[in-house]
């Protein structure tokens, strides 16, 4: 399982928009677009960054290049 972080872009940690919980853990999604997937370009969508909630499971999308993530050492639940 992925390990948790926490995440900020700039001054502003990031909170979940459900629970405001602060630990997350992150995965790589694809943007995809219709028209790039029926010319199999699927490869040359843009990606965002995927923030899971570690309490509720909400997921936010991040394109921001901005957005640095932060090890927890260990999970508060």
């Amino acid at each position: 399982m992925a390990k948790p972080v926490r995440a900020a872009i700039g001054d502003t940690w990031i909170r979940c928009s459900f629970c405001q919980g602060d630990v997350f853990r992150n995965r790589e999604v694809k943007l995809n677009s219709s028209g790039a997937e029926f010319m199999n370009l699927g490869w040359a969508n843009e990606s965002a960054t995927g923030l899971i909630c570690w309490n509720c499971g909400y997921v936010l999308l991040f394109a921001n290049p901005g957005l640095k993530l932060y090890k927890v050492e260990s999970n508060k639940g």
